[in-house]
């Protein structure tokens, strides 16, 4: 039992930071939302520790439920998501557009943010394992249940739309696709 305790703190110490900065970014940034999440997940490892199939990466297998966790969570509350995004797109509308942006990574990441939040749910989880986990196509791949090459194509097309938003930032974009190969 003992032993036990210590095997949970060892992978809780491991992994919950990680996790919670998923749960954060997927979850339109609400950090009482993904510290739930996180706890949530931990428990379910715990309660459910029989179906990890030894196999298979222990990492990919705690992805694979984050993932299905978000993926739960957008379809209970679609109707409140399309309407922060509604808001957090309007609000900042007027900045986008106005030839006066700065080109400064704070300023790249705040239009990365928006940006992202208007993506299909599949997309910006491919993003955001790719780029802020910096999980292999391998992992997301066994993560989300497709294929590598689904997790490619699914990259290229997020990158592209990406690339149409953020228009001014397309430099970065297009090194982004060059550096995955994706691009000649």
């Amino acid at each position: 039992m003992e032993k036990d305790a210590k095997a949970f703190e060892a992978l809780y110490d491991r992994y919950a930071r990680l996790l919670f900065n998923y749960f954060h970014r997927m979850l339109w940034k609400d950090r009482e939302k993904a510290k739930d999440f996180t706890q949530e997940l931990f428990s379910k490892i715990i309660q459910k520790s029989e179906l990890y199939n030894p196999e298979r990466s222990f990492k990919t297998w705690l992805y694979s439920i984050a993932h299905n966790m978000c993926k739960n969570e957008y379809a209970k509350h679609e109707v409140r998501v399309d309407a922060h995004e509604q808001i957090r797109y309007s609000g900042n509308a007027s900045q986008q557009e106005s030839t006066s942006v700065s080109m400064d990574k704070a300023s790249f990441k705040e239009d990365l943010a928006l940006a992202l939040s208007e993506l299909d749910a599949v997309k910006r989880t491919t993003f955001e394992l790719r780029f802020y986990q910096e999980m292999s196509v391998q992992e997301i791949s066994e993560a989300m249940e497709c294929s590598e090459g689904t997790v490619k194509s699914r990259l290229f097309y997020t990158l592209k739309e990406l690339n149409s938003k953020l228009k001014i930032y397309e430099h970065i974009l297009k090194a982004l696709l060059i550096l995955m190969n994706l691009l000649p």
